[in-house]
């Protein structure tokens, strides 16, 4: 499937130095800084670099230090430390996005790790396995890569969860946090927010056992087979199918949200629910979207737009799928996260095997 993206966003590494490692209460990752954080221990500090830190301290609240700051120069790092420490609630994971020059909030999981160890430590979603069930506290320092601009902002934000997470939606599982530190390029300002854009993506028509690529993701714009696990369900947004028969009889090419997917589809894609034995499966739920025909935009409309603002007109409706969709058409939608974008229909290979395919182009606020 070839694929653009005319998204434009920081990629980098952090490097996590570790240290010790406890079979208590101890620290997951130890980064040796000096004993005195506030200086005050009688030798002269100022050619130590101030350390960007964050602070969660769930038995002494008061204590929190929830966001804090960086300047950099184009080129270099700037260090930041993360401490995250809990009394009754349990940490199991660890969820880090970035936040480049306003673009919008993405997965930051590309580690430049310095130990196996650590490797294993990463769930597949991308966050971080704190092995909560034996370790209490956090903390670990990295350094964070300035990129080559004259001006902006990059924003990291972190938070700990009880059990799976959504890089999307903090609150979900939240069980410390949300930290942030912005790292400032010279005045910060950042440039004018444009749409996420992204071309040539196309859905199949979908196999009950959940192989085909039918499902797709707003947030990381990747196509998803639902055969690769539960790790991912927070990542799907909607799914492809064509009407067959029962409920969709005479639907023909259709979108549906993963909530409402197999109801609109009128038959189970194995997978796409929970299954009893998953992790959190008592509380889990399926991404919610809401579809509509657009009446004011058309193709040539749709190509016209660059800017987030110009997709602030769309309002959601109370339709989650969207059937008897044709080349040309151009759809409007508010995903579960509130993020407005239209849909282009650029190809459709009509029929419900799984070789027949929907072909479109996105745009979405960041």
């Amino acid at each position: 499937m070839k694929k653009h993206v005319r998204h434009a966003f920081l990629i980098c590494s952090i490097a996590l130095f570790i240290g010790s490692c406890s079979s208590d209460d101890g620290s997951i990752f130890d980064t040796p800084l000096p004993d005195d954080t506030t200086g005050d221990d009688g030798t002269d500090d100022t050619d130590e670099p101030e350390v960007a830190t964050i602070v969660f301290n769930e038995a002494v609240p008061s204590s929190n230090i929830t966001t804090a700051s960086a300047s950099g120069e184009a080129g270099t790092n700037v260090t930041g430390r993360v401490i995250f420490t809990s009394d009754a609630t349990t940490q199991r994971r660890m969820y880090i996005t970035q936040n480049y020059l306003g673009q919008g909030e993405m997965p930051f999981s590309s580690f430049d790790l310095v130990s196996d160890d650590l490797t294993k430590a990463l769930k597949a979603d991308g966050s971080i396995d704190l092995d909560g069930a034996t370790k209490k506290e956090i903390d670990f320092s990295f350094p964070l890569p300035v990129p080559d601009i004259e001006n902006g902002e990059i924003v990291y934000s972190f938070w700990t969860t009880t059990g799976k997470g959504d890089f999307r939606d903090s609150s979900k599982r939240l069980a410390l946090g949300v930290g942030q530190i912005t790292v400032t390029v010279g005045t910060g300002t950042n440039p004018v927010a444009a749409v996420r854009e992204f071309t040539d993506i196309k859905l199949f028509a979908p196999a009950q056992d959940g192989t085909t690529e039918s499902f797709f993701s707003l947030l990381n714009e990747t196509v998803y087979r639902i055969n690769v696990g539960p790790e991912f369900r927070a990542f799907w947004d909607f799914g492809y199918y064509y009407g067959a028969s029962g409920n969709s009889a005479g639907d023909n090419a259709s979108f549906a949200s993963t909530e409402q997917y197999d109801n609109s589809f009128g038959f189970a894609v194995e997978g796409l629910q929970p299954g009893a034995d998953e992790e959190n499966a008592e509380t889990e739920t399926l991404n919610q979207m809401f579809f509509a025909s657009s009446t004011t935009i058309d193709v040539a409309a749709f190509d016209a737009i660059t800017l987030n603002s110009e997709l602030d007109f769309i309002a959601s409706s109370s339709s989650q799928n969207i059937t008897n969709l044709s080349v040309g058409d151009i759809v409007e939608f508010v995903d579960n996260y509130g993020k407005k974008g239209l849909i282009k229909i650029t190809a459709i290979e009509p029929g419900f095997n799984n070789n027949d395919f929907i072909e479109f182009d996105v745009k979405i606020q960041p």
